[in-house]
């Protein structure tokens, strides 16, 4: 799954504050999130957390195309 810094996650089970949704704040083997309900971070291995995404709610801008700024 392309998961990248910035996106937005809505998982299966809820954090206990009630929040479905976490924003990603870095990747790689492990992911670090921060829940959008009470701006709790995590910090988790990129299996467990891509088992448990529902739906990758908005993407971040991607760096592709962009113009080279010197």
């Amino acid at each position: 799954m392309d998961v990248r810094v910035g996106d937005i996650l809505t998982m299966k089970k809820k954090h206990p504050c009630g929040a479905f949704t976490w924003q990603v704040l870095r990747t790689g083997a492990d992911f670090k999130l921060r829940c959008t309900g009470c701006g709790h971070e995590i910090m988790s291995p990129r299996s467990s957390i891509e088992k448990h995404i529902k739906k990758l709610e908005r993407k971040a801008p991607s760096d592709e195309g962009a113009p080279d700024c010197r």
